[in-house]
């Protein structure tokens, strides 16, 4: 399999995140991120490119729009080994991003605070990180996605070992943004479920 070249990276939960990009820095992989997360990588020293650079096309609408763009899903989504989908990529300008690290915004935290509103609940319903994640699970074949910082040392070590992950490790890597997303979407339901909206006051902001 080819060897990794970017990753991907966007996170609530930075923990250990400084360490994790170095090493891949020192692998020779480019890292892409966005808003916080690139700036406590560059924060240690790291090179990072914006996503908004890699697209050509600002973050926008508050934050609501950073990742939702062609150039990061082809580069998520195409198969490596189809020759169609290299002759669009090429056509386009696709380049691949073989790793995602993402997590989620914390709704479940958000919507703990008995003093959280509905436009609160409604802004911490995170949209491009789940979209990333689903697009390289779904491409496990060639993506290694990742959403916990437990599994970042067995990424690292495969990587070194024979310049990717196999494809057993990408696989159980993939089943866990599925259980992750499943339980996301379970939380924002169950918590909509006992919300009485009365929709002029929630867009006024009453």
């Amino acid at each position: 399999m080819k060897k990794i070249e970017r990753a991907l990276i966007s996170l609530t939960d930075k923990s250990g995140i400084e360490g994790f990009a170095t090493e891949l820095v020192e692998l020779g992989i480019e890292l892409l991120s966005t808003g916080g997360t690139a700036k406590k990588l560059r924060d240690s020293g790291l090179t990072v490119m914006d996503v908004s650079e890699f697209t050509g096309f600002p973050e926008m609408l508050d934050g609501r729009v950073k990742t939702l763009h062609p150039l990061v899903h082809g580069g998520i989504l195409n198969q490596r080994e189809n020759e169609e989908h290299r002759k669009q990529c090429a056509e386009h300008g696709i380049k691949n991003i073989d790793i995602i690290a993402v997590n989620l915004y914390a709704f479940e935290k958000t919507v703990a605070d008995p003093n959280c509103s509905l436009a609160d609940a409604i802004e911490n319903i995170d949209i491009g990180g789940p979209t990333m994640l689903r697009a390289a699970a779904k491409n496990f074949n060639d993506v290694t996605v990742i959403v916990d910082p437990a599994d970042y040392p067995v990424v690292l070590q495969e990587i070194k070992e024979g310049g990717n992950t196999t494809l057993k490790t990408r696989f159980r890597l993939a089943a866990k943004v599925f259980a992750l997303t499943s339980k996301y979407d379970t939380a924002i339901s169950a918590w909509l479920d006992k919300v009485d909206v009365d929709s002029n006051s929630y867009f006024s902001g009453e």
